[in-house]
């Protein structure tokens, strides 16, 4: 890519528009967008876990300007609720139990610790000699079995009203196949709203709390933050809850990776450059752990929004900042909050079977668009423990590996076991052939234009 190519979007003659041509009113406009891109999946993590919606979007909001400002306004990327994270926070609170929230946001905090010093070690001795560790024959797994894993309560949640499920589930496959421009990018919040209307409309919805929520309330509670574990924290749940989600952060980072490219693809920039990897990891990294700090769930770069940049074709990073300001706005309103929160059951659960079955997905992707060798019998036993060790603890009647530790009982969710199993195996077994080169295709699923 020529250094003078502009940034903004493209021109009259490729169409590319520099935000500032554009004028406060549609600026404003585009940043409503980006708010309305990210608003359906990330509003329904804290639905799905138990936490607070206001809080959510709060620290969606302050997490994306930090993640800015971090990584020196250059990369136009929404930070919202992770998925990756949904299995963990089910492990360590699998009744949305508040307190044991707390917990599970304090092994998020840890989580976060992941991102922070692989960032330290990236700065220090390069990517692809970090990355050599976490090759797509233990991510891809890792990332199939949060999905599996999670299919069970999407399905549970399917039951109280499969009716209502179906019609999310069918609007959202319209939308996102036969959808045109902006219809294919917001498939998911077409989808939650067309179900709940339905559900409005044949009296399966109760607006009770909605009337009596204030207009007006501040988003942050603190016995639902961290801090009001200080002095009575149970030792034996803290260490359980910080070994159950630690781990996940090793697949979220390299899906942090794929977004970054993938950003940088669709704006012409090699972000993984400059600013930085390790930048973007830090500013990702520093988000997730301010979020889990007041009871937000972990932040993750978002995908929807990086659509939103390919079809409006602005690039200004002002534009997404814009959005942040808006989320954090929307968050000091307990009635939209109580809007959300009064969602049906059913309508979680058809939304829910669709982005569960991407999250797998996902991982299926990750393991053929970078060519894992399966015959090999060192790749096919990494993977294979990965998923067993995943599933089956999970759906076993224990649902975890509990062992003592002195007086401290540390239980290991499947999640956990399986990722640990294959990282260890992947740096014990001989035959590695796996190279990060953050400029070859095959590895970012991105082909960079310089």
């Amino acid at each position: 890519m020529s250094k003078d190519q502009p940034s903004g979007g493209t021109g009259s003659s490729g169409g590319i528009m520099d935000a500032r041509q554009l004028g406060t009113p549609k600026m404003l406009l585009l940043g409503l967008q980006h708010l309305f891109a990210m608003f359906g999946a990330t509003v329904l993590v804290p639905v799905l876990t138990g936490l607070n919606v206001s809080t959510t979007l709060l620290f969606a909001g302050l997490g994306t300007l930090l993640f800015h400002l971090l990584s020196k306004g250059k990369v136009p990327a929404f930070l919202g609720s992770s998925f990756a994270f949904l299995a963990g926070y089910a492990a360590v609170a699998p009744g949305k139990e508040k307190e044991l929230l707390t917990y599970a946001s304090f092994g998020v905090i840890f989580a976060a610790l992941v991102y922070l010093i692989l960032a330290a070690v990236i700065k220090m001795f390069g990517t692809d000699k970090v990355m050599r560790f976490f090759p797509p024959v233990v991510t891809g797994p890792i990332i199939i079995s949060i999905g599996l894993n999670l299919s069970a309560t999407a399905i549970g949640s399917s039951d109280d009203n499969w009716f209502i499920a179906l019609a999310a589930i069918v609007i959202i496959i319209f939308c996102n196949i036969w959808g045109t421009r902006m219809i294919k990018v917001i498939p998911i919040i077409l989808g939650v709203t067309g179900s709940y209307l339905i559900a409005a409309f044949t009296g399966n919805v109760n607006w009770q709390p909605v009337r009596d929520a204030a207009w007006i309330g501040i988003p942050i509670h603190w016995d639902e933050t961290v801090f009001s574990l200080f002095g009575k924290a149970d030792m034996s749940l803290l260490l359980s809850a910080i070994i159950t989600i630690m781990p996940i952060a090793l697949a979220t980072v390299v899906e942090h990776i794929g977004d970054i490219s993938a950003i940088s693809s669709t704006v012409g920039k090699n972000y993984i450059k400059n600013p930085g990897l390790h930048r973007t990891l830090m500013g990702d990294g520093l988000a997730t752990m301010l979020a889990a700090f007041f009871g937000a769930p972990a932040n993750t770069t978002y995908g929807e929004n990086t659509g939103v940049l390919n079809l409006s074709k602005v690039y200004d990073p002002r534009v997404v900042r814009i959005a942040a300001v808006m989320a954090c706005l929307f968050s000091f309103s307990p009635k939209l909050g109580s809007v959300i929160s009064c969602m049906p059951t059913a309508t979680m659960g058809g939304v829910s079977l669709v982005l569960y079955g991407m999250i797998a997905a996902v991982g299926v992707r990750n393991v053929v668009e970078n060519r894992v060798d399966f015959t090999k019998s060192r790749n096919v036993i990494i993977a294979a423990l990965i998923l067993v060790l995943s599933t089956g603890i999970h759906y076993s009647d224990a649902g975890a590996i509990a062992f003592s530790v002195g007086t401290v009982t540390i239980s290991l969710s499947g999640l956990a076991t399986g990722a640990l199993a294959g990282i260890i195996l992947n740096a014990v077994l001989p035959g590695k052939d796996y190279r990060f080169d953050d400029e070859k295709p095959d590895d970012t699923k991105v082909n960079f234009q310089l």
